[in-house]
Formats: structure tokens, sequence, C-alpha cells
């Protein structure tokens, strides 16, 4: 993994705005560790859905999350504004691993950053399968 000092929004390819809500806070008045999970989820399948051509109701290749991790560089609290980061940084035959990070509006150095992986099965039999060609290639343009 990056050191926390390397890790910039120019290292990325997709971003969504998100803005962060009451309810995320924790009583220490940041952002639970949890929440950034659900961040790197929605930026990962926001992207699917609008670049992959994946339909979440009716596909019948859905993404698994078989692993996560994150790192922790400085807070984020209510009310404010953050852009979700996504690149690829390994694509295998049924698996894809994404970087992830998060970035406080208008700041150039992550607040958090980590992987999330996806496995690639068929929808009736949650066997993996093959990458789809449309999906693959809206992967490959998150690469490097």
């Amino acid at each position: 993994m990056e050191q926390a000092a390397e890790v910039k929004r120019d290292d990325y390819h997709y971003f969504l705005t998100l803005a962060t809500r009451w309810m995320d806070n924790d009583s220490y008045g940041h952002v639970n560790n949890v929440t950034y999970y659900s961040y790197f989820d929605t930026v990962t399948n926001h992207y699917l859905v609008k670049h992959g051509d994946l339909n979440i109701q009716t596909s019948p290749i859905v993404g698994f999350v078989v692993g996560s991790s994150c790192e922790y560089v400085a807070p984020i609290s209510f009310p404010d504004v953050i852009d979700a980061a996504l690149r690829v940084d390994r694509l295998g035959n049924s698996s894809v691993q994404y970087g992830v990070a998060i970035f406080k509006e208008g700041q150039s150095q992550a607040a958090a950053y980590g992987t999330f992986t996806h496995v690639f099965v068929e929808r009736e039999t949650n066997q993996s399968v093959l990458i789809p060609p449309t999906l693959r290639a809206a992967l490959v343009s998150l690469m490097d």
C-alpha cells in the first residue's frame, strides 16, 4: 500500500462528489470508520452502472466484494463535501482490485485511501465468470 503522503488526487481517474450526512458522524464528531467503506462501495458501483453497463437488478453478472482495506489520514465530518475517487490497480480474468480514496472538497491529499476487490459471478449460480467485454473495457480505462 502507498504511503499517505503519496496519495494524491492525480492518482485517480474517476470521481464522485458526495455530501457527508449528519448520521455519518460518530460520537467523536467525525465520520465513523465503517462509513468510508460505504463511500468506496458507492463510487465503485456508480462507475460500473454508468460506464460498465452493469444493471444491479437484472445483469446476469454481478460483483461480490471479497476484500477491502482503508487507511485513515485525516478526519472528515458533516457537513463536509467529499470526492470519492476510483482507479483500477489490478485486473484479472474474473476479478478486479480497485484503488479507492476520499478527498475533502478542494484538497489534493487523500483523507483516506484503500482497496476494494470484486469477483464477478453469475447471478444464478454464484460461480465466478470472465468479466464481460463491455465491463472489462470500462475497467481498463481506469488503469494507468
